[in-house]
């Protein structure tokens, strides 16, 4: 629901840091070779999508919470459908699809709920959700994300992610009512 959008932006804002520039990190590597960047758990790539234009690396290091959080909503929350998720869901799902991306956080729902994983919101697999005990879904869908975490096999941010996952499922098991 709407009312719960503030408080998840917030909690992901906690989660994803400042500035970063490590060339380890996947999302910091441009398709047209250039160097790229993360801030506030934006990427360069999304940056440049979202303002429909290149951008550099230091307009990307000025970037407040407040010139991100419509990003947020519009690419992440609204595309996991976060205004229609039960409380808490709504939360773990955003939080996910701003760290691995939209597509891949459905995938994991649909594979938690037992729908077709295609990566796409739709009727079948918001019918399959909102039909499941909220509890019983964030273990569910917990464990596929954490699942799909080791299945990338990287030493470098396995255990930040691991972490972050129980994290944010401890935070969401809290907002169900």
């Amino acid at each position: 629901m709407q009312s719960n959008w503030d408080k998840s932006f917030d909690l992901v804002m906690v989660s994803e840091g400042g500035f970063s520039d490590d060339t380890r990190d996947t999302g910091n590597h441009m398709p047209d070779g250039r160097p790229g960047c993360t801030n506030l758990g934006v990427t360069m790539m999304t940056w440049e999508i979202y303002v429909q234009r290149k951008a550099t690396i230091d307009e990307m290091k000025s970037l407040t919470r407040d010139d991100v959080k419509p990003l947020y909503k519009k690419m992440f929350w609204d595309k996991v459908w976060g205004d229609k998720m039960p409380v808490g869901l709504d939360y773990l799902l955003f939080d996910f699809a701003v760290n691995a991306g939209p597509g891949r956080a459905i995938m994991c729902l649909q594979e938690a709920v037992g729908t077709t994983p295609d990566g796409g919101m739709g009727p079948i697999t918001f019918a399959a959700t909102v039909t499941q005990d909220p509890k019983e879904l964030i273990e569910k869908y917990t464990a596929a994300k954490e699942a799909w975490y080791k299945s990338l096999h990287n030493a470098t941010y396995e255990r930040g992610w691991l972490n972050r996952a129980e994290h944010v499922k401890a935070t969401a098991e809290t907002m169900v009512a």
